[in-house]
């Protein structure tokens, strides 16, 4: 039986090394100039290591950005019994991490990649996205059955509702993405874009 090492089995610290050097270095020179050999000599690896590993530059992020966030490990929504205020604290945290300088460039060169490579936004979809999205379903279901939203609202919906404004501001850059803001697209997600009662 041979005890020779495998070459294809990843190696956690090399594969942290990696992951970490490609966060660091798109920060630095931005995702159109950067090249795998430029992660690859920041890291200390051959650049091979990084193409038998991962298929493409977004698959590397993608892990990149996984890794960042836990290994993709989402915790449920707060669920306090008030629907507004558990919003906020999470949509609050979303804009902090979307407005976080480490992050933006790596966060910004997946979602490219992801438009353009329909095998990496399956993966997205099946390794974060749905996971979220059920994640999500189930704090406004917890809320709808306490009848503090209508039983009839179609919770995927819902879900773009309040958070796709959030996403579109910081993609788009068409105006500050601030905790205010995040707080006004709750208020207005649940109250509705009919007139007040008087």
């Amino acid at each position: 039986m041979s005890t020779a090492p495998d070459p294809t089995r990843r190696n956690d610290a090399v594969r942290r090394a990696i992951l970490t050097a490609a966060i660091d270095q798109v920060g630095e020179v931005g995702y159109a100039k950067l090249t795998i050999e430029r992660i690859a000599k920041s890291a200390g690896v051959g650049k091979q290591t990084i193409y038998r590993w991962w298929p493409s530059k977004g698959a590397l992020f993608f892990d990149a950005f996984l890794d960042l966030a836990g290994d993709g490990e989402a915790a449920a929504l707060p669920d306090t019994g008030d629907l507004a205020a558990d919003l906020k604290l999470v949509l609050r945290a979303t804009v902090d991490e979307l407005n976080d300088d480490r992050l933006d460039q790596a966060m910004r060169a997946l979602n490219t990649e992801i438009v353009l490579d329909p095998a990496l936004a399956a993966d997205y979809a099946t390794r974060l996205d749905n996971p979220m999205r059920e994640l999500k379903k189930a704090r406004l279901r917890s809320a709808q059955q306490a009848g503090q939203i209508g039983e009839d609202v179609d919770l995927e919906v819902a879900i773009d509702l309040i958070w796709g404004p959030i996403l579109n501001r910081w993609l788009q850059r068409t105006a500050p993405l601030t905790r205010e803001y995040a707080e006004q697209v709750v208020e207005t997600a649940l109250r509705g874009l009919l007139p007040r009662e008087r």
